[in-house]
């Protein structure tokens, strides 16, 4: 995927890079597919905000994507690669043999006509699903399985891709896209390749409408705040967290850089290397 971008003309074409989209072959998608996606704007059942910044958007259509893979040993051919407004990654269109149509997460080097399955004894090829057990050390997958039969859970955004570097017993060591080190049953089932779009984490939308369109309303920074609404509003002009040189919080109360993760977390035992660790900290 490449970037393309504009001359100034305007304010905001001056830093404006957006995806030139060259990899799209298919304009409209599969309706069998597709479902209502109905928006919360952050709000819960409550109609409280539980996340903030949400709000508006375009509207959308959510594309059944097969996270599972659940046709195994039947091939299948890719009839197109589709845009999904509802995630950073591309998605390809499959045709099984019997007629059945499933989306799948477009992996690097997939192209319209290519053969894919999902089975014990597929190939280390890029759209293949198998298990961790059968693949060859130092293979990039993508779409992985933490308990068997689950579904892919990690690795599926635009550009992101794990390593199977070890195996040890039952328990393939994962190279994680954070660099943590991870134990996962060998009996999961992954996709075999890195998921496309890779000039993703590129992009400049240009214009603050752009942003809007995504569905994210504006962020006012805390320090702009009065006390009442921020534990870093207040103070006389231009100040550190209500006029002192407090730490920064967020509005929960968290120092910025404090720990979130639980202490006793039971997923902590298949942690072999944590994304920070061995690394220097200043």
């Amino acid at each position: 995927m490449a970037l393309k971008t504009f001359n100034p003309i305007t304010p905001s074409n001056r830093y404006k890079q957006l995806p030139s989209f060259e990899e799209i072959t298919k304009s409209k998608p599969e309706k069998s597919l597709l479902r209502p996606l109905k928006k919360t704007a952050g709000r819960n059942n409550h109609g409280r905000i539980t996340c903030r910044h949400m709000g508006g958007g375009h509207k959308r259509k959510y594309r059944l994507i097969d996270f599972k893979r659940v046709k195994r040993g039947i091939e299948a051919s890719v009839v197109g690669i589709e845009y999904d407004p509802n995630r950073s990654a591309r998605i390809a269109l499959l045709e099984y043999k019997d007629g059945v149509k499933s989306y799948i997460l477009a992996p690097l080097g997939l192209n319209p006509g290519d053969t894919v399955m999902a089975s014990d004894t597929a190939a280390a090829k890029p759209g293949n699903a198998t298990k961790l057990g059968n693949i060859p050390l130092g293979t990039t997958i993508h779409n992985i399985e933490l308990v068997p039969g689950k579904g892919g859970q990690v690795a599926r955004s635009a550009g992101q891709g794990a390593i199977l570097s070890n195996r040890e017993g039952q328990y393939a060591l994962i190279k994680m896209p954070s660099g943590e080190i991870r134990k996962i049953n060998t009996d999961c089932y992954c996709t075999v390749g890195q998921i496309g779009n890779v000039e993703h984490m590129n992009v400049v939308s240009g214009k603050a409408g752009r942003t809007r369109w995504l569905g994210i309303r504006p962020t006012v920074r805390g320090m702009c705040m009065n006390p009442v609404d921020h534990p870093n509003g207040g103070g006389e002009g231009k100040s550190k967290s209500g006029g002192g040189r407090q730490h920064l919080k967020s509005p929960w109360g968290h120092a910025k850089g404090q720990k979130t993760r639980k202490k006793f977390k039971s997923s902590t035992r298949f942690i072999v290397q944590g994304r920070n660790d061995g690394r220097k900290r200043r």
